[in-house]
């Protein structure tokens, strides 16, 4: 009974004892993984900060005049002036639609007389006779 006991307690030793080993080595693994990538999304975060810093370069004012004098003749753009824009009340806004929901919420009569086919013609629900 003794060693049965002492086995057990052996058995549950080393069966502890590999769990931590596995619950360790996993910590580790996810703790790598973490690094690698917070490391990645600096060296995005980076990237991105220099593109912003390239794209406020490119387009400086100085620059863009430059690029508008240089291709003038191909491009035929001209400096923007205030004579250039307009009132409010010279914008030709498009017509608005018809309204359907007046006429959809006053329905649509569909009792009225009902024409049946007879072999003679055509004669309405109220000459027909049950």
């Amino acid at each position: 009974m003794r060693s049965a006991l002492f086995l057990m307690s052996v058995a549950a030793v080393i069966a502890l004892a590999f769990w931590a080993y596995r619950e360790n080595h996993n910590t580790r693994q996810a703790m790598i993984e973490n690094n690698a990538l917070n490391r990645d999304i600096a060296a995005l975060t980076e990237a991105i900060s220099v593109q912003r810093a390239e794209w406020a370069y490119l387009n400086r004012p100085q620059r863009l005049q430059e690029l508008v004098a240089l291709n003038f003749e191909r491009l035929s753009l001209m400096p923007m002036s205030a004579d250039q824009f307009g009132a409010i009340g010279q914008i030709a806004y498009p017509l608005p639609e018809a309204d359907l929901s007046e006429v959809i919420d006053a329905g649509i009569d569909v009792f009225g007389d009902i024409e049946f086919l007879s072999e003679t013609g055509r004669t309405s629900a109220s000459e027909q006779q049950p």
